[in-house]
């Protein structure tokens, strides 16, 4: 039952992503005391240790998280300055439009707007200068905030936020109104000939 909590732990981490989770959200969400999850916590931690893994957890800004490891650094690095990969991706794309006309904004925000967990898309786009962490959010456990930096806008050929093209309104569209008045008229006329 213990690896069980182990491998549960490890996806919970894998999931928050940047956002981490505190003890107390450990202790809550898997049903166990404080002693238990820092036992788990341990024994995660050790696991990771190993040469082998490229992947750690970390304890920053008061939660625990899934880093990468210091000395593999150089490998990171050439895979944000290649140039086959130096291209932003329909994904990138989408999730740097969201944070661009919702900042300041939070991954799950922006989890919520695309449907699916945008943590390695956010990463990347920080590591592009693109996307920077403008502050903390006050919902429970105090996720960062996102938004564009100025490298986005020298990017984008833009001189400030405010050149962003305006979005379509939510309006309702005058032909889905018409059609329904249409609709209601025609009924209203025939109960009239049918009395």
């Amino acid at each position: 039952m213990k690896d069980n909590k182990i491998a549960v732990l490890e996806g919970l981490l894998f999931v928050v992503g940047d956002e981490g989770l505190t003890l107390d959200q450990i202790c809550n969400i898997l049903e166990i005391g404080m002693e238990d999850a820092k036992e788990l916590l341990m024994e995660l931690k050790k696991s990771y240790e190993d040469t082998s893994r490229g992947i750690r957890i970390s304890y920053l800004g008061n939660a625990f998280k899934l880093t990468t490891k210091k000395e593999h650094k150089a490998y990171y690095e050439k895979l944000i300055v290649n140039p086959e990969t130096n291209t932003l991706s329909q994904s990138a794309l989408e999730t740097l439009a969201i944070i661009a006309y919702h900042q300041p904004i939070t991954r799950v925000e922006v989890d919520e707007m695309r449907g699916v967990n945008n943590s390695w898309v956010i990463r990347k786009l920080v590591a592009k200068g693109l996307v920077k962490e403008v502050g903390k959010s006050t919902m429970p456990g105090r996720p960062n905030l996102y938004g564009t930096t100025s490298d986005f806008l020298d990017y984008f050929g833009l001189a400030t936020i405010n050149d962003l093209p305006k979005l379509p309104s939510d309006e309702v569209d005058n032909d889905e109104t018409d059609l329904f008045q249409s609709i209601y008229k025609e009924n209203t006329v025939k109960e009239e000939v049918t009395v």
